[in-house]
Formats: C-alpha cells, sequence, structure tokens
C-alpha cells in the first residue's frame, strides 16, 4: 500500500505545496518552511531536520491545518524539514530491549505495546535495542509521552547518540493500515 502525504507553505493548506508518496531526506527544495500538511494515505514519520534528524512525530491518516497548534499535541517543533513513509507490517512484532547501551544489563522480549518499562520489567530506562519484527515508536516517558522515535527493524546500540541523551519508557507497535 502506498503512502501520499501534501504538505503546504502557510497554514490551513495554503500557499505552494510538495506531494511526497515516499521518503523525502530535504524538503528544502520543494519549499521554505511548511505550515500545515494532510496525509491522505499511509503513515509517515516528520523530522525538524533535514536527513530524517532532530525531533520526529507520527502521522496516521488525517488534515493537520497549523503546525503551531500541532505542538500542543505532542509535536515539538514547528516545521517539517524531511519524511520518511512507515511501510505496512503484518505478522508478528518483535524486539529486545536492554537496559545499558551496546545491548548491555536485563534484557526483554517485547511482542505487544509498552506503556511503561519500568512499571512492567522494573528497569529504569532502556537505552538500546534490537528490532527483529515490525515498526515501532519509543517514547521518552511512560503513557507514550514526550518525544518520539520510530524504530524499524534494526539494532540500536545507543539511543544516547543517536538522540542527545534521550532514553525511553514506553514502546508501541505502528499497527496502523491508516
Amino acid at each position: 500500500m502506498m503512502g501520499k502525504i501534501t504538505f503546504y507553505e502557510e497554514k490551513n493548506f495554503q500557499g505552494r505545496s510538495y506531494e511526497c508518496m515516499s521518503d523525502c531526506a530535504d524538503m528544502s527544495s520543494h519549499m521554505s518552511r511548511c505550515q500545515s500538511c494532510r496525509v491522505e494515505s499511509g503513515c509517515f514519520m516528520v523530522y525538524e531536520r533535514n536527513n530524517y534528524m532532530g525531533n520526529q512525530y507520527f502521522m496516521r491518516r488525517g488534515e493537520y491545518r497549523d503546525m503551531n497548534r500541532m505542538m500542543s499535541m505532542g509535536m515539538m517543533f514547528d516545521n517539517i524539514r524531511s519524511c520518511r513513509m512507515i511501510p505496512y507490517h503484518k505478522g508478528q512484532f518483535r524486539m529486545k530491549i536492554y537496559e545499558r547501551e551496546n545491548f548491555g544489563g536485563q534484557s526483554y522480549d517485547l511482542m505487544d505495546d509498552c506503556d511503561d518499562v519500568q512499571d512492567r520489567y522494573r528497569m529504569s530506562d532502556s537505552q538500546s535495542c534490537n528490532v527483529m519484527d515490525g515498526h515501532w515508536l519509543m517514547y521518552e516517558q511512560p503513557q507514550y509521552r514526550g518525544r518520539m522515535m520510530y524504530m524499524r527493524p534494526g539494532e540500536y546500540k545507543s539511543f544516547r547518540e543517536m538522540m542527545s541523551g534521550q532514553r525511553f519508557m514506553s514502546m508501541r507497535r505502528i499497527t496502523d493500515m491508516c
């Protein structure tokens, strides 16, 4: 299933637009800023900086009329510079989280959402992981709050190096077909 997102330079879907149906590492060649967007299909991760860097925000099908208003709903930035389409995953979800960097300390296997690592596993936080199956969102606070990070299958040795000191306290599977 293909995704489609349209970005607009002004609020309320006004001004110059850029339609995207795949990953885009640098939107600056298409538009000077993004103040609203519309996700017509699929799910996307949007980023505050080029090359999928900086703060991230998950977007599913819907209309996002004002990036400033989105900040009150948990988005930590007011301009989108890059985006990544999240492929739909059907099948099982598997991730192993580790208490310390470089896959050290206690480890636990996850196959479903975890709203509080400390409460469920008695871990103070998670600092590395191995995503075996599926696509996940990691959150810096319990109950899926705070800054988030998109994780696709692969090994992540150090969250601190990836996101300047960030740690993760809850994680959720991306099960949306959007």
